[in-house]
């Protein structure tokens, strides 16, 4: 047996065992280790050659392939009005979406990533219209609480954590994580309490604000993967967050009198009539960087969310074009489940503008639809699974008496 291991030979040289200093046995050959150093030069001086494919590049471009227009086409079927907003959104993410396919290019300036903030009332879309461009881009999405948010060593969720949840959406893909897009929601509940000085700290007012400038910015970050609390002995993944899009929204209740106030400050005379009869559904379409930080937002904080649009208010034409038009459109929504049973749902045309008005007395946007809606066909969806007819018919008549019997009737 010992003669057959000495007279072994290398396939690819052809020297003995007793001429080297290790013979490597496959299947049915063997290798000698002067001729691993010699494939592993090879295979080193290959690669080398080879241009270098940025990650992000790889994980982002080959998926994006949009225009402005065609993201706010796409938002058109989903969102009713709003045209400033979905013409602002679909310019800044295609324009952050190219800026990571950009090849280096010498003497080129560097382009800078461009954050956005989302003013508007609760229920007029801000979420829906994240959630749809980052369903369009098929790129990682989450949305964070800005509220549960603390300053560093305090109870709360560490700032961190918005990328764990973005890791998490993104099944722990990092590089595209790496090129996802995060909506930051309730960003107005973060706003510094006051001007005054305190003997207490902030911790989940600027605190917090001040904890968001480094993933605003792009930097990288050490997340703890399952969430949680940082200790020593937790392992982390670097998270890279210089080409991930950030989107904040927020109600910012009560900015229309900031706005209204500096309009009105520095007017005289007829300027100052013409500012006065602004109507109160377009004052948000006058806001500023200003006026974010005038409600509370830290400069530092503006600076790095440089894009500032705004939702308008929904009106009763807006609240019934969303009941019926968009694609989930909320009657298209129930028709479908009421069509899982093999039954026909059908409306009178007015029973749309009687849960409009109700609905506008809740004062919550499209929200509040569903809320009508859901009082207005509960004993239906209750008897479906077992009723007999294939067609139900909802009148006004019978939407007025189920609004009545509901809690919905002590609205005033």
């Amino acid at each position: 047996m010992s003669e057959e291991k000495d007279n072994l030979q290398c396939s690819f040289c052809g020297r003995s065992k007793a001429e080297t200093e290790m013979m490597i046995a496959g299947v049915d050959a063997h290798i000698c280790d002067r001729c691993v150093d010699q494939a592993g030069g090879i295979l080193h001086t290959e690669l080398s050659d080879k241009p270098q494919t940025n990650p992000l590049e790889v994980a982002a471009k080959p998926e994006f392939d949009f225009t402005p227009s065609q993201i706010k086409a796409h938002l058109d079927e989903y969102i009713i009005g709003q045209e400033p907003a979905k013409r602002t959104l679909a310019v800044a993410v295609y324009n952050h979406y190219k800026r990571i396919g950009l090849v280096p290019v010498k003497d080129a300036p560097e382009v800078d990533k461009s954050n956005i903030v989302v003013v508007g009332n609760t229920g007029t879309g801000k979420t829906l219209m994240a959630r749809t461009i980052a369903k369009l881009l098929n790129v990682p999405f989450t949305i964070v609480d800005a509220t549960v948010l603390t300053e560093a060593g305090y109870v709360g969720e560490d700032v961190e954590s918005i990328l764990t949840r973005l890791l998490q959406a993104a099944d722990y893909d990092l590089n595209r994580a790496q090129v996802g897009i995060v909506f930051i929601d309730e960003i107005d509940k973060i706003a510094r309490k006051g001007d005054n000085p305190s003997i207490t700290r902030d911790v989940s007012g600027e605190g917090v604000q001040q904890g968001l400038l480094k993933l605003l910015e792009g930097s990288k970050v050490n997340v703890p993967p399952q969430g949680g609390r940082k200790h020593p002995d937790q392992k982390y993944i670097e998270v890279d967050t210089t080409n991930i899009l950030f989107i904040a929204g927020g109600a910012f209740i009560g900015i229309e009198k900031k706005i209204n106030s500096r309009l009105n400050s520095s007017s005289l005379g007829y300027s100052k009539e013409i500012r006065q009869n602004i109507e109160e559904s377009e004052v948000l379409s006058y806001i500023t960087p200003s006026d974010l930080k005038s409600f509370g937002l830290i400069p530092e904080l503006i600076g790095r969310m440089p894009i500032v649009t705004f939702m308008s208010p929904l009106d009763r034409e807006a609240l019934k074009a969303i009941l019926t038009i968009p694609k989930n459109a909320l009657v298209k929504q129930y028709q479908h489940l009421f069509h899982m049973d093999e039954i026909v749902l059908t409306f009178e045309e007015e029973v749309y503008d009687y849960i409009v008005g109700v609905a506008l007395e809740y004062k919550l946007g499209a929200r509040g639809l569903r809320s009508v809606c859901e009082a207005v066909l509960i004993d239906h969806m209750f008897d479906a699974p077992g009723l007999d007819a294939k067609e139900i018919h909802i009148t006004k008549d019978y939407a007025q008496g189920q609004i009545e019997r509901s809690s919905l009737r002590k609205i005033n």
